[in-house]
């Protein structure tokens, strides 16, 4: 098993930034997709952006292309995010996922993920 915990969130104003962290521990997957989903009140968990197994590339939501990046540390196992210029439809829980199974085609559906963090509340709010 694996176990991932995010960390990271919290309340700011819009504008303004945070960094979400996801450690990965446990049976860790090295090579393995690391992603990052959301999901506001009242809405499906969506897709925010992923680093492709270790290759080095990323993908993004359409909602946070130019405004998030993600990167990795793999000697820490470690995913980032980080959130610049956040805006009031960015809140959410934030959720990091894996999974080594992962194909390409696959990498924006929720459903495909196994493994997932407990989440780390986002507000952005004035």
């Amino acid at each position: 098993q694996v176990q991932l915990v995010e960390s990271g969130g919290g309340l700011v104003q819009p504008g303004e930034s945070l960094r979400l962290s996801c450690t990965a521990s446990g049976r860790t997957f090295s090579r393995a997709t690391m992603a990052w989903f959301r999901q506001a009140p009242g809405k499906e968990r969506e897709f925010v952006s992923a680093s492709w197994r270790d290759t080095g590339y990323t993908y993004y939501s359409d909602s946070v292309k130019d405004r998030f990046t993600i990167s990795r540390d793999k000697a820490k196992n470690t995913v980032f995010l980080q959130m610049n210029s956040l805006k009031s439809e960015d809140t959410g829980v934030y959720y990091c996922a894996t999974d080594p199974t992962l194909i390409l085609s696959s990498m924006r559906d929720a459903r495909q993920y196994d493994y997932w963090g407990q989440g780390t509340q986002v507000t952005v709010s004035s």
